[in-house]
């Protein structure tokens, strides 16, 4: 009966071995799919490009440009009223002194 008790304790021990080496099988897989995988890329945080102080400086530039541009556009309608009365003036000058 030794015999038949030796056979049931190595069966015990062998069992015991085979559920240990599974462990070991899956704790190993499970290692090299986590080395496989690439790591997860970093969340992009969004992009700040100035916000509200960009809008600002392009309202003010804008309004600075059209101020400018406004301005030119009174100075040439000044620049043409100055050049007709001018014309005009000198073409009665003309008219008096031309023989007739």
């Amino acid at each position: 009966m030794s015999s038949f008790d030796d056979a049931k304790r190595d069966a015990a021990d062998a069992a015991a071995n085979s559920d240990q080496l599974a462990q070991i099988v899956a704790l190993l897989k499970a290692q090299q799919v986590v080395q496989q995988q690439p790591p997860a890329p970093a969340p992009a945080a969004p992009h700040s490009s100035g916000g509200a102080a960009k809008w600002i400086g392009i309202g003010v530039g804008g309004s600075i440009f059209l101020i400018t541009v406004a301005l030119s556009a009174i100075a040439v309608a000044i620049s043409v009223i100055g050049l007709t009365i001018c014309v005009l003036v000198l073409r009665s000058v003309w008219q008096d002194i031309k023989p007739k």
